[in-house]
């Protein structure tokens, strides 16, 4: 039987005390019939993103939850710190592509 919009976000936050990290936060907020779970950085004078990602009710009442959780967690912190690289080599040739181009103009 689905879970309420409260429970469901309960459950994600009873969740959420189970992981401890020593640069990132992690909270969660009801979204729609979903949670949306919010990844901060701790030290707030470093200017990086907050990161979100949703869950679905279809994940929330799975039976299975906690395992597909972590799964999804990962992928998301996965994600947030691929995002946070400020250059990356495909930067740099992307760069000197422009660079060339405004030099043949």
């Amino acid at each position: 039987m689905p879970e309420t919009k409260a429970a469901r976000l309960d459950r994600v936050l009873d969740q959420l005390r189970l992981y401890e990290h020593p640069l990132l936060d992690f909270s969660a907020r009801a979204k729609g019939d979903g949670v949306e779970v919010i990844i901060q950085f701790k030290d707030k004078s470093i200017p990086v993103h907050t990161y979100y990602f949703d869950l679905h009710p279809r994940d929330l009442d799975h039976p299975q939850f906690e395992w597909t959780f972590q799964r999804q967690l990962y992928d998301a912190l996965h994600d947030y710190f691929v995002e946070m690289f400020i250059r990356t080599p495909q930067d740099r040739a992307l760069r000197s592509q422009e660079e060339r181009h405004l030099k043949e103009q």
